[in-house]
């Protein structure tokens, strides 16, 4: 897959890492122009590649009584919204193989949810789409057994997808990056870490997943270190009173100045 296949994107000839960033779920209209366009702002200033994330119902979820979305139709109408207004791609998670062509119809990048990734019907329904497709690794999944899932969206008629690692489990309740798998990813995709649910800390007795996001640069450095070709960053203007995975995201205060930092590094990386 090459950048290029994303429509709307820009900066490819930056060298630059390419993002995807945004809210965990799509809570409103105004929020979802809010955070989209402070991050527009940001990786113009910085040339980076950018795609808007936002999920438009959250299926898996802690509990029952947790919040799943405002109405799948209603957040996808926001997200084509975003793109329309800010000139930018989305992307958006699907859960059941029925997503695949209603989240086509808005979005520019399908998200296979870690949990998921071994679903054949459902990769082979968003490769089917002719999207991009992104296929995180499952928390469960060694980096080698990722190349089944890129050769299951080959097999499909598609060339057009990439890996996400979110992490793998390392006891009941805590994520650890096994920055060894990066090298061995993107042998088969391009590879993006994602920063946010890799400090994740699922499990817990009160039924919502905790985080690390006090760690949030430590591993996003890390990862550009290690070739990372995207970072995954979730983010927030009020992350405590967000409705989904608000434990371990990023204050959208903060977004310019982790940025700002990892292009500089990626900088004299690529000087090596």
């Amino acid at each position: 897959m090459k950048l290029q296949d994303i429509p709307k994107i820009k900066h490819t000839q930056s060298n630059n890492f390419f993002l995807l960033c945004g809210p965990c779920a799509i809570e409103g209209e105004d929020m979802a122009l809010r955070i989209a366009e402070k991050v527009v702002n940001i990786t113009n200033k910085l040339d980076i590649p950018y795609v808007f994330k936002g999920s438009f119902k959250k299926a898996n979820r802690s509990r029952i009584d947790s919040f799943t979305g405002i109405g799948n139709e209603k957040a996808l109408e926001i997200l084509a919204k975003v793109s329309e207004k800010f000139d930018v791609p989305t992307v958006t998670d699907i859960h059941e193989t029925s997503d695949a062509a209603l989240a086509a119809q808005y979005v520019d990048v399908l998200q296979i949810p870690a949990f998921l990734v071994r679903q054949t019907d459902l990769v082979v329904a968003a490769a089917k789409t002719g999207k991009v497709v992104n296929l995180k690794k499952g928390q469960f999944m060694s980096p080698e057994a990722m190349k089944h899932a890129v050769q299951k969206v080959k097999d499909a008629g598609s060339d057009k997808a990439w890996i996400t690692d979110r992490g793998t489990m390392f006891g009941y309740q805590d994520m650890i990056v096994d920055f060894r798998g990066i090298p061995t990813m993107r042998q088969y995709a391009p590879t993006v870490l994602d920063v946010t649910h890799s400090l994740q800390q699922p499990n817990q007795s009160a039924g919502v997943t905790g985080g690390r996001p006090d760690m949030i640069e430590t591993i996003a450095r890390a990862g550009i270190v290690n070739h990372v070709d995207g970072l995954f960053i979730e983010t927030h203007f009020d992350p405590a009173n967000a409705k989904s995975d608000g434990a371990n995201m990023l204050h959208l205060d903060n977004l310019e100045g982790l940025l700002t930092n990892l292009v500089a590094i990626r900088k004299t990386i690529n000087s090596l």
